[in-house]
């Protein structure tokens, strides 16, 4: 059986069942006042956390039952049954369900149990980047699918030969925001170009922007008269009400620059209400930003994103891997990772963020190409 209180090895951390126990029956306590549910904006939270908790405890029986199963199987062993196929079998099933459980267990963050909102710009190179920004963007869609967790295509603005020009979509469900925030940054590929009749290796750069969709639990400072908002006629996909109307709308937050757009909705009403979510994001990050600056954050942490390199490479030639450059993770199928295997990656980046042991800058080195 696992103790009341198991310290993890790789990050230091104490997963503490009987704490999660008493903190839960806090909130049923709460949650049991009838003045509570009078209050949406107080109930709500305490909901949310209750799931979290609830969630951790089930993981928590879980995690003793099948601990426990493996040391039967080892006292089955030691009276000399054959059960060394069962036990290997358990053995790796109880490690990836405790890896699953330790990286849950460091989404904390006020946002991170937020869904996200992500943003793929191409970078210079006109048709190679863009095609690589569309790759990026086919990546996160099937980590997602691959999570079950639903997407939604918020804006997107195709490429004049291959790819995309930028692309904003929301990822919705639990934790998605918390996973996803260390994917922010400049990702690299290096491939030979399937554009290039030449056949030579190129270098492509596409950036990544993560910020999680704000509910009314978090508050955010926007006022109507800052915003500019402008409608305009859809292009692309979308059929003929939404290419034929001006259902698409282009929302400035004057203070700040800060510009999102939306136009895959049929109305124009649809289209304002998502670019207004997508705008709270990005000025709940805009400010988070700020204060990191403030306090000396990004100077005094290695693990704040940098967005002037590359956060992580992707190489097809002339060898195979992805790397994360602040983590060192590196897996060698990059065809799978392409194919939103991103678990590794977003368990290095969480466990580097706990131990503060990411860099922030590029380290090419062995991935030299």
């Amino acid at each position: 059986m696992l103790p009341c209180a198991t310290k993890c090895a790789t990050c230091g951390s104490i997963f503490d069942p009987a704490r999660l126990r008493r903190e839960l029956a806090e909130i049923e306590k709460k949650l049991a006042d009838p003045s509570m549910w009078s209050d949406p904006a107080a109930s709500k939270p305490l909901m949310r956390d209750r799931k979290r908790l609830e969630e951790l405890v089930s993981n928590d029986e879980e995690l003793v039952r099948r601990s426990s199963d493996v040391e039967a199987y080892f006292e089955l062993a030691r009276e000399g049954e054959d059960v060394i196929a069962d036990l290997e079998r358990d053995i790796k099933a109880l490690g990836v369900f405790a890896e699953e459980l330790e990286a849950r267990t460091m989404l904390s963050g006020e946002a991170d149990s937020l869904n996200a909102i992500v943003t793929v710009h191409p970078g210079a190179g006109g048709t190679e980047s863009q095609d690589w920004a569309e790759m990026l963007e086919r990546m996160y869609l099937r980590w997602a699918e691959q999570q079950g967790f639903k997407t939604t295509i918020n804006d997107e603005q195709p490429g004049e030969g291959a790819g995309i020009k930028s692309a904003t979509f929301t990822i919705t469900g639990e934790y998605a925001f918390g996973l996803l925030a260390g994917e922010s940054g400049v990702h690299r590929l290096v491939r030979i170009s399937p554009f290039d009749a030449a056949k030579r290796r190129h270098t492509s750069f596409a950036s990544v922007f993560v910020s999680p969709e704000i509910d009314e639990t978090i508050h955010v400072d926007l006022k109507l008269e800052d915003l500019r908002i402008d409608t305009y006629r859809s292009g692309g996909k979308g059929g003929q009400h939404v290419n034929t109307t001006d259902s698409a709308v282009r929302m400035t937050h004057i203070p700040t620059g800060i510009v999102v757009q939306c136009q895959n909705e049929r109305s124009q009403i649809q289209n304002r209400e998502k670019a207004m979510k997508m705008m709270r994001s990005r000025l709940y990050e805009y400010e988070l930003e700020k204060k990191r600056a403030e306090t000396k954050k990004l100077e005094d942490s290695k693990l704040d994103i940098n967005f002037g390199s590359q956060i992580r490479s992707y190489v097809l030639q002339p060898y195979r891997m992805a790397k994360d450059h602040r983590t060192k993770v590196e897996v060698g199928d990059v065809d799978k990772v392409l194919d939103g295997y991103l678990e590794p990656f977003l368990r290095g980046y969480l466990l580097a963020k706990r131990r503060g042991t990411a860099s922030d800058a590029a380290d090419d080195g062995e991935m030299a190409v």
